[in-house]
């Protein structure tokens, strides 16, 4: 008879198992359906009046990108206003107002806005400009982002093609994926969603959700929605839930991109996972009760939760560190059909390489080689996500924290002399713990001799290290800079002789 060690050890392996089935399933969706498309016309004299809303937050670095790509979008001049959302208290204002100013000058209408207070983080920054918003449409930019002059012009079409769509989302590109490693497993994990992912369930007729940036809403969609709500960090997928509820359509553009930067810091890359799985679990915390008493499909709910319990995944790998080195002491085993349930593991992998199949003939072997360093990321992550995750069911208000933004574009761009430059994040020593757990665990399976478990325990050192390690350089990095400008600020200046 199976011991309750066991029997909770596969109860999580087998819940592991169903998120690499909906992976499955997605590229199945994705294969069937990646042909269709919407009827999409030229927009002729059908120019809908758009307000483009900027949310910012001391970004002073990307704040010139952003305006300057979002102020030389094609687009009628009298049927586009443009809203910096700034509630910045450091010296982005001044470079804020003088890029307002610069295109003012030359018939923009553009505008920085500033609340008294900062409540409600993002969510509060959106809501106060939409009363303001003088467009029927509000097309929303985060500020790492720099989208391409023919962007609107190609993201509005659905608007007009059907009146039922409440919301349009385009991909997300990437202006800094060869950065780094880092930069590289990034650059697969968003391609991931938005390549594959988006399409599946879009197309598929399953609830899809907003990003947060690089997309378009219908005003009357988001008034008949609820509004932005700062209840949830994630208020693009709880609003695009809600929205898709009440009946309102959510339209995705696989091939219109608008490139971001991604963070080439690891803590500022934890800090963004941090907000989204802590977000996410909100949201479903929220949303689940009105989604299952929703007259959808049971498929399209099942999946829904699936999709905000994505980050689940988290905890549930730590539960099964934290399970194995007393399995593996006690000697006892899971059941040998457990073993199957490891082929599901197969479905994140495949879905990765597809996505980048699908974006490059040619190149994609060569970027799904990150997949390793993805793989490892995820692992050394995990207990950052886990403690989101824990966070996420407690009621009350959660601080919006940023992630900073250095506008690194090439290989020599040095973030660590920035002063947005994030210092070793707390969870440092959670992950320590946890990598010396996983050493002895390892230990235990090779002096038990034990040697299936070995491939698998081993992910955890390796991802567990690989975070620690480069937390750590990059720690130095920041450290050495900053010394580096201390020594520059203190050195006297030396007046050259006039004799």
């Amino acid at each position: 008879m199976l011991s309750l060690l066991t029997w909770t050890y596969t109860a999580v392996a087998v819940l592991m198992a169903l998120y690499g089935v909906q992976s499955m399933i997605m590229i199945v969706l994705y294969l069937i359906r990646r042909r269709d498309s919407m009827d999409l016309s030229p927009l002729g004299d059908a120019r809908p009046y758009i307000t483009i809303q900027l949310p910012i937050y001391n970004e002073r670095y990307v704040v010139p990108r952003l305006v300057k790509a979002v102020a030389s979008m094609r687009y009628p001049r009298d049927r586009l206003e443009i809203q910096i959302l700034d509630d910045s208290d450091d010296e982005t204002r001044s470079v804020v107002d003088r890029y307002v100013e610069i295109y003012a000058s030359r018939g923009i209408d553009i505008r920085a806005i500033r609340r008294p207070e900062r409540v409600g983080f993002k969510a509060g920054a959106l809501e106060y400009g939409l009363r303001q918003a003088k467009g029927e449409l509000v097309a929303v930019f985060d500020a790492d982002f720099a989208p391409p002059p023919d962007w609107l012009e190609r993201a509005v079409q659905p608007f007009v093609a059907d009146e039922k769509v409440g919301f349009v989302q385009t991909r997300w590109g990437h202006l800094n994926p060869d950065y780094s490693l880092l930069t590289r497993a990034q650059r697969l994990a968003l391609d991931g969603h938005f390549v594959v992912e988006q399409v599946a369930r879009s197309r598929s007729g399953l609830f899809m959700n907003f990003n947060g940036s690089a997309g378009i809403w219908r005003k009357t969609c988001i008034e008949d929605s609820g509004g932005w709500s700062a209840e949830t960090l994630s208020e693009d997928m709880d609003l695009s839930f809600r929205a898709q509820m009440r009946g309102w359509k959510g339209v995705y553009l696989r091939d219109v991109v608008a490139p971001a930067e991604l963070p080439p810091q690891l803590s500022a890359f934890k800090r963004q996972q941090f907000r989204w799985a802590r977000g996410s679990v909100q949201a479903l915390r929220l949303l689940a009760g009105r989604i299952l008493r929703s007259p959808a499909l049971w498929f399209v709910k099942l999946e829904a939760l699936l999709h905000m319990g994505g980050y689940f995944v988290s905890p549930l790998m730590m539960m099964l560190l934290l399970l194995t080195l007393p399995m593996l002491a006690l000697r006892e085993q899971a059941p040998w059909p457990l073993a199957y349930a490891s082929i599901a593991s197969l479905g994140p992998v495949a879905l990765y390489a597809l996505s980048q199949r699908e974006i490059s003939k040619d190149g994609w072997v060569r970027r799904a080689l990150a997949f390793p360093i993805l793989a490892l990321l995820g692992v050394g992550i995990s207990w950052n996500n886990t403690l989101a995750i824990i966070g996420g069911f407690r009621k009350g208000s959660t601080q919006f924290l940023r992630t900073p933004k250095f506008r690194v574009e090439s290989g020599d761009g040095a973030w660590h002399r920035r002063s947005y430059a994030l210092k070793l994040d707390r969870n440092f020593w959670g992950e320590l713990g946890l990598f010396l757990y996983s050493v002895a665990t390892l230990w235990v399976a090779t002096a038990h001799r034990q040697f299936y478990a070995v491939p698998f325990v081993s992910l955890y050192p390796m991802g567990f290290g690989y975070t620690i390690g480069l937390g750590l350089y990059q720690q130095y990095q920041v450290m050495a800079a900053r010394r580096e400008s201390s020594r520059r600020a203190k050195k006297p200046l030396v007046r050259r002789s006039l004799g």
